[in-house]
């Protein structure tokens, strides 16, 4: 029988799995994954309203999921979690 770590909480990491437990957000991530794209990009091919979109996105990014980039007026978001990064990965293998 394995020991279980006492030392280790695993707060960071429950956070990020709640986050990611909604099916938008986990699409948008998974999107996010391979592609950096603005939020007009993601609505339009969620067929979601933007507004829903927004809110998801802002979640994301005060978690520190993903991060946008202003170019213009647009803001191109990404991944930029390691942990998330890897739990798509693994998502989309299994």
């Amino acid at each position: 029988m394995a020991d279980f770590d006492k030392t280790r909480s695993f707060n960071n990491e429950a956070e990020i799995l709640k986050v990611l437990g909604h099916p938008i957000r986990l699409k948008i991530v998974a999107g996010l994954c391979t592609n950096e794209c603005n939020v007009k990009h993601i609505w339009e091919c969620l067929n979601l309203p933007q507004a829903t979109v927004s809110q998801h996105l802002a979640l994301l990014k005060n978690k520190g999921i993903i991060e946008g980039k202003r170019d213009g007026v647009e803001v191109h978001y990404s991944v930029i979690h390691p942990l998330a990064r890897k739990l798509i990965t693994s998502l989309l293998t299994a």
